[in-house]
C-alpha cells in the first residue's frame, strides 16, 4: 500500500461530508485521539460538525465494513438508553487505508447514575432476538475472524464456531499437544450438556469490556462491536473477565432483566473463548489459562 498520510485521510473525509451534505465542507480543528490496539485515530471538525474518523492500513480489508454492519445492527430508538455512534462513512481497505468515520461522542466522567443507565440500556439491547445464532456475515473480534453461519442450536454453535474454531487456528499458529486437542475434544463432546440450559438469541456487543464503553454526554455508549445474536450470558462473561464496570451497572442489568438459573456457573466456560482468542492474537500464558478453565467443564 502507498504511503498515505492524515491530512489524505482528513481530505477523503471532508470529500464524502461535502458529497453527502451538498455543500462545501471546511476543516476547522483536528485532534489525534487514541485509536486502540492497531487503528490510529482522530477527531474532525468541520463546518458540518465533529467527527471521530479511524484508519488502518494493516489490518484486514474489511474489518471496518464489518464493524459499521455491527454498529448499524445495535442502532437504538432515540429514547434508548443506550447511545450507538451512527456510521457516517467507511471504506474497505485498497491502495487507500481502511476508514471509519462515526458521530463524535463527547466523553462525561461515568457518574453513578450513568452506570446504571448502562446496566439498564445493555438490558434493552440484548431484547432484540432473532429466530437463530449468528450474524448475517462473519465479523472480527480483534483481528479474529468470528464464524457467524446461522445456527438453530446454541451449544452447537459455541462448541463449533467458536471454541472449535479457535482451536484449529491456535494449533495452526501456535501449536497445540496432543493432550490439548483431547481436552478441548472432550469439552465440546459435553456442550449440550453443560449448555442445556433455555436460551434465545440475543443481540450481544461481542467484545464489551470496559474500553469499549464510552460515557458520553449522550448517555452509555457502546463502540467496536463483535456483534452477533447469542446466549446473552457470553456478553457478561466478557464485561467480568477484565472488570471495569461496577457492581451498579450489574445490579441495574438485573432488576432490568433477570438472568436465569446458574449464569453464574457458566460465566468461565463463555470467558474460554475470549482468553483462547487472546491466546491466538497475543500468545503468553493465556493458553495455560484457557486450559485449566477447560479441564473445570470437561
Amino acid at each position: 500500500m502507498a504511503y498515505f498520510s492524515t491530512s489524505d485521510v482528513i481530505g477523503l473525509c471532508i470529500i464524502k461530508l461535502a458529497e453527502q451534505t451538498g455543500f462545501p465542507v471546511e476543516l476547522t480543528g483536528s485532534q489525534v485521539l487514541g485509536g486502540g490496539c492497531i487503528n490510529q485515530a482522530m477527531r474532525i471538525s468541520t463546518s458540518a460538525g465533529d467527527f471521530f474518523v479511524k484508519w488502518n492500513t494493516s489490518a484486514p480489508p474489511d474489518m471496518f465494513g464489518k464493524e459499521a454492519a455491527g454498529l448499524v445492527e445495535m442502532q437504538q430508538p432515540d429514547d434508548a438508553l443506550l447511545k450507538i455512534p451512527k456510521v457516517i462513512w467507511y471504506k474497505d481497505a485498497d491502495e487507500k487505508p481502511g476508514i471509519l468515520m462515526l458521530e463524535y461522542l463527547p466523553s462525561v466522567f461515568p457518574t453513578p447514575d450513568l452506570e446504571r443507565i448502562l446496566g439498564r440500556g445493555l438490558a434493552q439491547l440484548h431484547r432484540k432476538t432473532n429466530s437463530q445464532f449468528g450474524f448475517y456475515q462473519d465479523n472480527y473480534c480483534g483481528t479474529t475472524v468470528q464464524d457467524n453461519t446461522w445456527t438453530d442450536s446454541w451449544p452447537e454453535f459455541y462448541a463449533f464456531r467458536r471454541i472449535h474454531a479457535l482451536v484449529q487456528q491456535i494449533r495452526n499458529v501456535r501449536g497445540l499437544s496432543a493432550e490439548e486437542l483431547k481436552l478441548y475434544d472432550r469439552l465440546i463432546d459435553r456442550m449440550p450438556q453443560l449448555l442445556a440450559h433455555q436460551t434465545v438469541p440475543s443481540l450481544i456487543h461481542g467484545d464489551l469490556w470496559s474500553g469499549n464503553c464510552l460515557f458520553s454526554s449522550f448517555g452509555p455508549a457502546l463502540i467496536d462491536p463483535a456483534c452477533y445474536y447469542a446466549d446473552r450470558e457470553m456478553e457478561l462473561g466478557m464485561m467480568k473477565l477484565f472488570g471495569g464496570f461496577s457492581s451498579r451497572v450489574w445490579n441495574a442489568y438485573q432488576e432490568e432483566f433477570p438472568l436465569p438459573y446458574g449464569w453464574a456457573d457458566r460465566i468461565r466456560l463463555y470467558q474460554l473463548y475470549h482468553i483462547l482468542n487472546h491466546y491466538l492474537l497475543f500468545g503468553g500464558s493465556y493458553g495455560e489459562q484457557a486450559n485449566e478453565i477447560a479441564k473445570v467443564y470437561r
